[in-house]
């Protein structure tokens, strides 16, 4: 692992592919590691609850689509 990883917090790009591969659950074992090596959950949890909202929002509008309501 660099040191730019343990000394640098992740970028907004950099925590938006982390979440997007955990809810995939193809997340590499470098990377979970680099993930919880951070100061704070926050941004974590703020970006994979806003992409889980999303996901149900875009599954609730497609349904409605497709029942006609």
């Amino acid at each position: 692992m660099t040191r730019r990883n343990l000394h640098k917090p992740n970028s907004t790009w950099e925590i938006l592919m982390s979440v997007l591969s955990a809810l995939f659950g193809v997340q590499s074992e470098e990377h979970r590691e680099r993930d919880f090596k951070q100061r704070s959950p926050l941004p974590y949890l703020l970006i994979g609850i806003a992409m889980i909202a999303f996901f149900v929002l875009g599954l609730v509008m497609i349904v409605k689509q497709v029942v006609g309501g």
